[in-house]
């Protein structure tokens, strides 16, 4: 690719994550285009389909969040590793508005640009989990699917106003459902919320 036009693609990945984090992942791409001050055709040259604008835009995220779990998986216990990556995972997911949606509908998907990076990220966080579940650390009734799932309603639960303030006592709640041994997702933000 030549040099002006990979400065021309990233430029429009940018402005696109900007532009998701702010309106969602439903929002235009003309909208898009024109913010990034080029025509809709140039968008999708560089990508064809939402889907490959998403891929592109969060395979560096995804590739992180896989290199963390290898990360965690040798430097701390299995339960600490676990929680730690599923909880930035979560963080992670809700950055871009509504790609928990697309996430899980990728995963079925084998034709989704999105497939790969999904089917990767959601292996990893199996990996982490059967560690878990070797060392006598999670319940062994649920697998890397349901984890992916667990993500997926966390972060949508972060993703709504009226519940966003309980978020994170509800993903302590998760937490220590899966975990096996008591008070392994104590946190200090883990304190429930006032209210009803």
């Amino acid at each position: 690719m030549r040099a002006d036009a990979r400065k021309n693609r990233d430029h429009v990945l940018a402005v696109a994550g900007t532009a998701i984090t702010e309106q969602g992942v439903d929002v235009s791409l003309r909208d898009i285009a024109r913010r990034a001050d080029v025509g809709l055709a140039t968008l999708l040259r560089h990508f064809p389909t939402r889907e490959a604008l998403l891929e592109a835009l969060l395979r560096t995220s995804f590739d992180e969040m896989t290199a963390q779990a290898g990360e965690l998986d040798a430097s701390s216990s299995p339960e600490d590793a676990l929680v730690s990556w599923l909880r930035d995972c979560v963080a992670w997911t809700t950055e871009y508005r509504g790609v928990t949606v697309l996430m899980a509908a990728a995963i079925e998907d084998t034709e989704s640009a999105l497939h790969a990076s999904c089917v990767t990220l959601r292996a990893a966080g199996a990996r982490l989990l059967a560690r878990a579940q070797a060392a006598g650390a999670a319940r062994t009734d649920i697998d890397g699917t349901d984890l992916f799932a667990l993500v997926a309603a966390l972060a949508w639960l972060s993703d709504q106003p009226a519940l966003a303030p309980r978020a994170d006592h509800l993903f302590d709640v998760v937490a220590s459902a899966i975990m096996t041994s008591a008070g392994s997702t104590d946190t200090p933000g883990g304190t429930p919320p006032s209210g009803p």
